[in-house]
């Protein structure tokens, strides 16, 4: 189950977005979405996760902001696309899981590893609500703004339609 909360608009350094927020009955998403999408194909769109580092502190230890200014630019360059937040710091493993990773992750471990070296999962997001926004949406075929293969295949496994990639990774 997924319900659409409330609808505005959101004025951005890229442009005017629709703003959108869901609610699965557990958290809330955020959706920013531009143009028309209902019945669209190729439509470009980027599952991003919640980073307290990045996207309130403008830490330099994480590209998180970096990609959704990103995202937020080649959507406003196409005219279309959509941007599903969901709430899922540290990989889903929670901002505590962030902070006791950081110190793996300074001694040059790449992320996934500093959760497991902390004692978390790699990757414990769930994309299922992007799968029911995307649905309830209307879009028929998306382009992933991604650099990660987890999230393609965890979407195409329930049901939408990755027609390609553009890979996002500074």
């Amino acid at each position: 189950m997924i319900v659409k909360l409330a609808e505005g608009s959101l004025r951005t350094k890229y442009g005017e977005f629709t703003e959108s927020l869901y609610y699965d009955g557990q958290k809330e998403s955020v959706v920013l979405m531009m143009g028309e999408l209902s019945g669209s194909e190729d439509v470009l769109c980027r599952v991003h996760s919640s980073c307290i580092f990045g996207h309130y502190f403008n830490s330099v230890e994480c590209d998180c902001q970096e990609q959704m200014d990103i995202s937020q630019q080649l959507i406003f360059k196409a005219g279309k696309g959509v941007i599903i937040l969901l709430d899922q710091e540290g990989k889903g493993n929670g901002h505590f899981a962030l902070l006791n990773s950081v110190k793996y992750k300074r001694q040059g471990v790449q992320q996934a590893e500093a959760y497991e070296a902390a004692g978390f999962k790699r990757d414990n997001r769930d994309f299922s609500a992007a799968v029911k926004i995307l649905k309830d949406i209307g879009i028929k075929s998306i382009t992933m703004l991604t650099n990660n293969p987890n999230k393609i295949e965890t979407l195409e496994a329930h049901g939408i339609t990755i027609s390609g990639t553009k890979n996002i990774e500074l």
